[in-house]
């Protein structure tokens, strides 16, 4: 009969499972390193492309702005003086061009329409969490806020809009409203007074001098709050800038 012997191997020792533990542990916590990084840069990467989107959207609002501020702040000066020749005299009193050429920016309308693409990408995607920076996170918010109370504002003041229209069109003759809106619209690119002055002086016809009239008009005008939303459009812009600086400075942009 035939002895068989069965070998043993030696037991390990509880030290070789351990390190077995270890090298298998930081292979795994390495790996998870590796993949928590890769993610990291790529957030950030993603972070800058709309930093960059960003800035070149705000720098079309502030361009945007800039004109809007300065064309609005020149429609309430006219319409300030209208009101002053109107709360001293009689319509009849004034000359008539001056009526016409203060009078059509009653009728002043500009919109401002923020160039938010990249925003609204960013709140439909949950992207706005790359923006780790909590403040930048706040004023993103906060401009986005004012953009809408702007455009607000902007909507309630085209009922109002629409009725300052048909007071004026009971007051001042269509041809020399267009070519008193003729002349303004070329002022806009080479402002010449002498255009303004030589209308004034024609002096052309109302369709009525009309106080009760007037003073509907007056009044459909004022409650258009033209400063207001001056004011309103300087913070804008003012928010604007601040926002600029703070995301070139964040992202080391140009």
């Amino acid at each position: 009969m035939e002895v068989h012997h069965h070998s043993h191997s030696p037991r390990r020792k509880w030290t070789h499972y351990f390190w077995e533990f270890l090298m298998l542990f930081l292979a795994v916590f390495c790996g998870f390193l590796a993949e928590y990084k890769l993610e990291h840069v790529i957030e950030q990467n993603r972070a800058k492309e709309y930093a960059a989107s960003m800035v070149s959207d705000l720098s079309s609002d502030t361009t945007e702005l800039n004109e809007y501020i300065r064309n609005a702040t020149y429609a309430y000066a006219n319409i300030d003086t209208l009101l002053k020749l109107l709360s001293e005299k009689d319509p009849k009193e004034i000359p008539s061009g001056k009526l016409y050429w203060y009078g059509l920016w009653g009728g002043y309308l500009r919109s401002f329409v923020s160039n938010d693409a990249t925003l609204q990408q960013m709140k439909g995607s949950g992207s706005l969490r790359y923006f780790s920076n909590r403040l930048i996170n706040n004023k993103v918010a906060q401009y986005d806020q004012l953009c809408r109370k702007m455009k607000s504002s902007e909507d309630d003041d085209i009922i109002v809009f629409t009725e300052v229209r048909k007071i004026r069109g009971q007051i001042f003759e269509f041809r020399y409203n267009a070519a008193a809106n003729a002349i303004a619209q070329r002022n806009r690119v080479n402002f010449d007074q002498t255009r303004i002055d030589s209308f004034i002086n024609v002096n052309p016809p109302l369709l009525t001098y009309d106080k009760s009239i007037f003073n509907q008009y007056v009044e459909l005008v004022r409650s258009r709050f033209l400063e207001r939303r001056v004011a309103l459009a300087d913070t804008l812009l003012s928010r604007a800038a601040v926002l600029l600086q703070d995301l070139k400075k964040e992202y080391h942009l140009k």
